[in-house]
C-alpha cells in the first residue's frame, strides 16, 4: 500500500499534482476576466509552453508529475460512482436552473471521461451542447430563452492551474478547503473526486484531515461564507509537528482552529502556527510573501512579515479548546518549532520599488524540490540573484504569461509526496 503525504516544505519532491493551462484560459476576455479573478488575459499558447518547460524540468530532476486533468478523466473512467457524484455536483437547481437539471445532466452522464472532465474544468456553451434540441429546451427552461449562443452552461475553471490552492497534504493526510471565492470551489469538488475514486489513491494509506472523510467535497460547494475559508497557498507543512498557515485575504481563523483540531485530535502534529497578515491582493497567500528554500532559510517580503501578527495553537485542556500564545514575529516563531537558534533570510531583491515589482511577479513564490534547490521564474532577477549569494541553486523558468494568473512556482504545485528533512 503507496503511503502518501508531505512532511515539510523543503524535503525531497517525490510526487506532485499540477494543471496544464487550456481551454478555461481561452474563456477568459476583457469583460469577465475580473469574475474569474484575473487581472490580465493570458496567451494561452505561450503559457502552455512555458508550463511543458516547468514540468520537463520537474521530470529531469526525478519528480513524478501528475496531471489533474488526466487524472480526472481515469477517475470516471473507473468509477461510475465519481461520474455520478461529479455531474451532480456541478449540475444543480442552483447552478443551471430547476428546469435543465434533468436534461444537462443526462447529456454529461452520456460523455466519454476525457470529454467530462474537459467539460468540468474548461467549461461548456449553450452552442457546445451536441445533440441538444435547443429549440426545445427554449420551450421549458427561462433560462436557455435568456441565453446567448455562447452564454456558459457550466463555468470555466482556469485558477485549476494553481494546484496548490484546492487541496493541501499535510504529514499523512491531506485538506479539502472551502475557498474563499464562489468562482473556485467547484475546484476542489473535482480533487476530492480523484482522491476518493481515482484507482492511485483508493488503495492509498492517507487521511482526510478536513473535511471528515464521510464529508469529503462536501463543503466545496455549499456557502459557508466567506468568513468560513482556507485555501492551500495559506498551508505550510514545516516539518517537526508543525503547521503553518497564514491569514490574509482568503484563509480565516475558524478555518484554522478545524484543521489544528484534527490534527491533535490524531496526534499528527503538537503546533500550529497562524499569522495575520495584512489583506492586499498583492499577497493573497502566505506563500506569495515566505517560502522555505533550504532547512533553515526562506525567501521574504519583509515589509510584510513585520506587520505581521503571530501565534501559536496548542491543544488544550479539552478536545474543543486550545491553548494560543502570541509569538514575536514569524522568524521567531519557525525557528524555535524546528530548533533552530534562527531561520537564514533572503530578502525580495532591489530597492523598495523592485523588490515590491519582484514580489508582484512571485519572486517569494518558488517551490523547492529538495534543500537548497527551487525553481522560479527567471523575470526576478534581483531576488533570484540574492538567493544565489544565499548558496541556493535557482532552476529558472519562463512565466511571463503564467504569472498573469497572479501565481508561481509554488502556487502551480500541490505536493502529494514530500520527504521529511534530516
Amino acid at each position: 500500500m503507496e503511503r502518501l503525504g508531505v512532511h515539510s516544505e523543503v524535503g525531497r519532491l517525490r510526487t506532485v499534482l499540477v494543471h496544464r493551462p487550456g481551454r478555461a484560459l481561452e474563456r477568459l476576455t476583457p469583460a469577465n476576466r475580473e469574475r474569474f479573478l484575473f487581472d490580465d488575459l493570458v496567451w494561452v499558447e505561450r503559457a502552455q509552453a512555458e508550463h511543458d518547460a516547468f514540468t520537463d524540468l520537474l521530470r529531469d530532476r526525478g519528480v513524478e508529475v501528475l496531471q489533474l486533468a488526466d487524472l480526472l478523466a481515469e477517475t470516471f473512467a473507473a468509477s461510475g460512482v465519481a461520474r455520478l457524484e461529479a455531474v451532480a455536483r456541478a449540475v444543480s437547481s442552483y447552478t443551471v436552473g430547476p428546469s435543465l437539471v434533468s436534461d444537462l445532466r443526462a447529456y454529461l452522464l452520456e460523455q466519454t471521461p476525457e470529454r467530462l472532465a474537459e467539460v468540468l474544468i474548461g467549461g461548456l456553451l449553450i452552442d457546445e451542447l451536441d445533440g441538444v434540441d435547443v429549440d426545445q429546451l427554449n420551450r421549458y427552461s427561462l433560462g436557455a430563452v435568456l441565453a446567448e449562443p455562447e452564454s456558459f452552461v457550466l463555468p470555466p475553471l482556469p485558477n485549476t492551474m494553481f494546484t496548490r490552492d484546492s487541496s493541501a497534504w499535510l504529514f499523512g493526510g491531506v485538506v479539502l478547503p472551502p475557498l474563499f471565492w464562489h468562482a473556485r470551489r467547484l475546484e476542489v469538488v473535482n480533487v476530492s473526486l480523484i482522491y476518493r475514486h481515482h484507482p492511485r489513491f483508493v488503495p492509498a494509506a492517507f487521511e482526510f484531515w478536513y473535511p471528515p472523510e464521510g464529508d469529503a467535497g462536501r463543503f466545496a460547494v455549499e456557502d459557508l461564507g466567506q468568513e468560513v475559508s482556507l485555501e492551500g497557498g495559506d498551508v505550510m507543512p514545516i516539518g517537526n509537528r508543525t503547521v503553518l498557515v497564514g491569514l490574509g485575504e482568503r484563509s480565516t481563523g475558524r478555518m484554522v482552529e478545524h484543521i489544528a483540531r484534527s490534527l491533535f485530535e490524531a496526534d499528527a502534529a503538537d503546533r500550529v502556527i497562524a499569522c495575520r497578515m495584512p489583506v492586499d491582493r498583492a499577497y493573497m497567500h502566505l506563500d506569495t510573501v515566505f517560502c522555505f528554500v533550504d532547512h533553515d532559510a526562506v525567501t521574504a517580503y519583509t515589509p510584510v512579515l513585520d506587520a505581521m501578527r503571530v501565534y501559536s495553537v496548542r491543544p488544550g485542556a479539552r478536545d474543543d479548546l486550545f491553548e494560543i500564545a502570541e509569538e514575536p514575529g514569524l522568524l521567531e516563531a519557525v525557528a524555535d518549532a524546528l530548533g533552530l537558534d534562527r531561520l537564514r533570510v533572503v530578502p525580495t531583491g532591489g530597492d523598495s520599488f523592485i523588490a515590491s515589482r519582484e514580489q508582484w511577479d512571485d519572486a517569494n513564490n518558488v517551490v523547492a524540490l529538495e534543500p537548497g534547490v527551487v525553481v522560479g521564474y527567471s523575470k526576478n532577477t534581483r531576488t533570484n540573484a540574492l538567493l544565489r549569494e544565499a548558496g541556493v541553486e535557482v532552476l529558472e523558468i519562463e512565466g511571463s504569461e503564467l504569472g498573469k494568473g497572479r501565481g508561481g512556482c509554488h502556487c502551480m504545485t500541490c505536493p502529494i509526496v514530500r520527504d521529511p528533512v534530516e
